[in-house]
């Protein structure tokens, strides 16, 4: 008799037997699998995701479900609810599976289907958004601050030398705010400048004209400004100036008026004597003038042997480089300059009186500079600033305007083709348009020296 396994369980193995080891441990081990695969899920790598919206992007972490991945959509774009939208992926942002069977550029997310085949085994997607809603506005500005329409002001002021006072007043505005302009621009800061306080009859007010400075770092917070600080700053800031000698050599004595007539860009400054105003910008001496150079004022009443007139230029018109440079000017050491001066002098035929007053009048100002650069300036040059006509049948003028301004050894580099040795090849007087005539003691001659230092 043939036995077979499927008739008979005789030939099973027992519970205790081979089998038998395979057979599942009592107890629920389920949790515990649960567990495990959840903290090795934690530890994979998150996989990101790019939302493309017209010219916008932005990365988030990629959502596990489609309906997850239209909330987190919306919530960016945020479009009207009724609004709908469309999701979909370039090809070669999408799993390889899901791009072999697609024919387009795009894979469109239409549901979990779609959503799960698309990222199938990628690390990152990029999902383009399409919708009619506008873009997302960008984030409000902040608030504005509430204007400031009231502050208290303090003010120290010396009165005199030794005379101090304090102000404590509150400065209020119905308005306007007093703490920043119209575009947003904080007003605040040290600021230098005047103060104007007025109490006239009925008339009270305080007025502030001044400018903020820059490099508070530099200035101290227990600055004192006083009378001996205003004075200072007063003749620090105080213009600059040509300063110009007139003198006039008659061959016998008569009487002349001197007119000088000012361009729009210059004004006269100091004068002695004292000139008498005749029009906008132009003035007179009325003189009698002496063969041997005296000239007598009758305004004045008094008799010198020379005119003294400053004249001061638009302080915008004045840029030191433009000026005197190398295409037109020479420079030098200052050792060289002064002995270079006076043989330029002599070629012009003053005397070695009047060259040793030239010099010495202005030494000061030439030796405060370890270089200086300097020009003559031509003749129909010095007319359009300054022009000088006189009541007489003939006059000789012979004007000489100097303007110089110190430079660095740096600088002094840059006047290489333009030096001592270039300027003793000049002809200096066909250069002021000299003449002969100025030395004939049988003309009327006019001869005025000009110095201006270009700071």
């Amino acid at each position: 008799m043939l036995l077979s396994p499927a008739a008979s369980n005789a030939s099973l193995p027992s519970s205790q037997g081979f089998w038998g080891r395979f057979k599942s441990p009592k107890g629920n081990k389920e949790p515990d699998l649960r567990e495990r695969a959840q903290a090795q899920l934690a530890l994979t790598r998150q996989r990101l995701l790019t939302l493309a919206f017209t010219d916008m992007e932005t990365i988030r972490m990629l959502p596990s479900t489609f309906a997850e991945l239209e909330a987190l959509a919306r919530e960016w774009i945020k479009p009207p609810p009724e609004m709908p939208i469309s999701l979909r992926v370039p090809i070669e942002y999408a799993s390889l599976h899901a791009a072999r069977l697609v024919s387009g550029p795009y894979i469109y997310l239409t549901s979990e289907d779609s959503y799960q085949i698309a990222i199938m085994g990628v690390q990152g997607l990029r999902v383009e958004i399409l919708c009619d809603s506008p873009p997302p506005p960008d984030e409000p500005p902040p608030p504005p601050p509430p204007p400031v329409l009231e502050m208290p002001a303090t003010f120290s002021l010396e009165l005199a030398p030794g005379q101090h006072v304090a102000l404590d007043t509150t400065i209020t505005s119905d308005e306007l705010d007093m703490a920043r302009m119209e575009d947003g621009t904080t007003v605040d800061g040290a600021f230098w400048g005047k103060l104007d306080i007025v109490h006239d009859g009925d008339v009270h007010k305080m007025e502030f004209s001044g400018t903020r400075i820059q490099n508070t770092e530099n200035v101290s917070t227990d600055l004192i400004v006083d009378s001996r600080v205003i004075n200072k700053l007063a003749v620090a800031a105080k213009p600059a100036a040509a300063r110009c000698i007139l003198g006039i050599l008659a061959p016998q004595q008569q009487y002349c008026d001197v007119m000088l007539s000012f361009s729009p860009y210059w004004k006269l400054g100091t004068s002695w004597p004292p000139a008498e105003p005749v029009a906008e910008n132009k003035v007179k001496y009325f003189l009698r003038v002496h063969p041997g150079g005296a000239l007598e004022h009758f305004e004045s009443e008094m008799t010198a042997t020379s005119i003294y007139y400053e004249a001061i230029p638009e302080p915008g018109m004045l840029d030191p480089q433009e000026f005197i440079s190398p295409r037109n000017g020479f420079a030098m050491t200052f050792r060289d300059f002064v002995p270079h001066l006076m043989r330029v002098l002599d070629q012009l035929g003053m005397s070695l009186f009047a060259r040793t007053n030239f010099i010495n009048n202005n030494m000061s100002a030439f030796a405060a500079h370890r270089n200086i650069a300097y020009r003559f300036l031509a003749p129909h040059k010095i007319a359009a600033a300054i022009d000088i006509s006189v009541t007489v049948e003939s006059c000789v003028f012979s004007r000489l305007f100097l303007m110089f301004r110190g430079v660095s050894d740096d600088e002094l580099n840059l006047f290489a083709g333009a030096g001592e040795k270039e300027a003793n090849q000049v002809n200096w007087r066909e250069r002021i348009g000299w003449s002969e005539l100025s030395k004939d003691p049988t003309q009327f001659r006019l001869l005025e020296t000009s110095v201006l230092e270009i700071t």
